[in-house]
């Protein structure tokens, strides 16, 4: 959109956590993740080889590139002149946010929402996003208003697509089984300090976690909680652990288990590799069978989630123009 239109449309800035491109682009990425400290030979060797084994990159930014275009022709529709205009930027990796928030300046837009494709707020996560983009404004010498999204965790259509994720899982069993099936309920740790601190993070993953058990119609002792994915550093981090999780359950004689990890949104080496590879090996080794339908990536309720938010969220901007 040029700066010659009096009115550009409102543009929405979707963010993901990034990811990389190729092999070769690794070493960069994981230089970014930990903020310049030294990644060791052993960690990048092991990096290497869990994204060999998904492809040899992160399909994160083509999932959200993707769903950021599924949600501008949702938001547009059939309009003659679009009234929203979506840009992509991530925090780890291009296209970086900082450069996005440019390229928003650059096309004219003045008003914006911020939406992280992560339902969950946390200080280390969603508060790191929203502070990029003011840095990006800063960087830029920009002027550009924006309403952030902070979390999204009970959205009803959101939940709902969710709950169709676990009731999916649980199909691919036999019918006389499916009584027998357990559900595991993930998300990414985060270090323990932040339940110290007040954060939201683990209390919005619970509620989240009730909602969905209930929306699928699953009992009370037919589900489990559990972490997934820790950081490697010396600190405690959230748990319990999936990986042990699935032990216990299994120890317990439960051989038919779905694992749906609602702290994501999309297809990634968190789920790719964490628990299409590393967990259910463990589980064949557990003589378990695991699981997992697909995440959400394009899933339209969850489009429809992220076009209500940002409905909700320019409103006031539909009345004022």
């Amino acid at each position: 959109m040029s700066r010659g239109l009096t009115t550009p449309p409102i543009g929405v800035l979707l963010m993901a956590y990034g990811g990389p491109a190729s092999l070769d682009e690794l070493p960069g990425y994981l230089a970014d993740i930990r903020s310049g400290r030294p990644t060791t030979g052993a960690v990048l060797a092991e990096m290497t080889n869990n994204y060999r084994q998904i492809g040899g990159k992160s399909p994160l930014l083509e999932i959200s590139t993707r769903q950021g275009a599924a949600l501008e022709k949702r938001l547009n529709g059939a309009a003659a002149r679009p009234q929203y205009k979506v840009y992509m930027g991530m925090r780890h990796w291009s296209p970086w946010i900082e450069d996005t928030v440019r390229d928003m300046l650059n096309d004219g837009i003045q008003k914006a929402v911020g939406l992280v494709l992560a339902p969950h707020y946390s200080s280390f996560s969603v508060a790191k996003y929203q502070e990029r983009v003011r840095n990006g404004l800063a960087l830029n010498r920009g002027s550009l208003e924006f309403d952030f999204v902070d979390s999204y965790h009970t959205a009803p259509k959101l939940i709902q697509a969710l709950a169709d994720r676990v009731r999916a899982g649980i199909e691919r069993f036999p019918a006389e089984e499916r009584e027998q099936v357990h559900v595991i309920l993930s998300a990414h740790a985060l270090p323990v300090r932040i339940i110290r601190m007040g954060d939201p993070y683990k209390d919005q993953l619970l509620e989240t976690a009730e909602l969905v058990a209930a929306a699928a119609g699953l009992r009370p002792d037919q589900w489990t909680w559990s972490f997934q994915s820790a950081g490697r550093s010396p600190e405690p981090w959230l748990g319990p652990p999936l990986e042990e999780t699935l032990t216990a359950l299994a120890g317990r004689g439960l051989k038919n288990l779905v694992s749906v990890p609602i702290g994501f949104v999309s297809d990634h080496v968190e789920i790719l590799f964490d628990i299409d590879i590393k967990a259910q090996a463990l589980a064949r080794e557990s003589g378990v069978r695991l699981e997992r339908p697909p995440a959400l990536n394009l899933d339209p309720l969850f489009i429809e989630t992220l076009a209500d938010l940002v409905r909700e969220h320019s409103a006031r901007w539909q009345v004022e123009s």
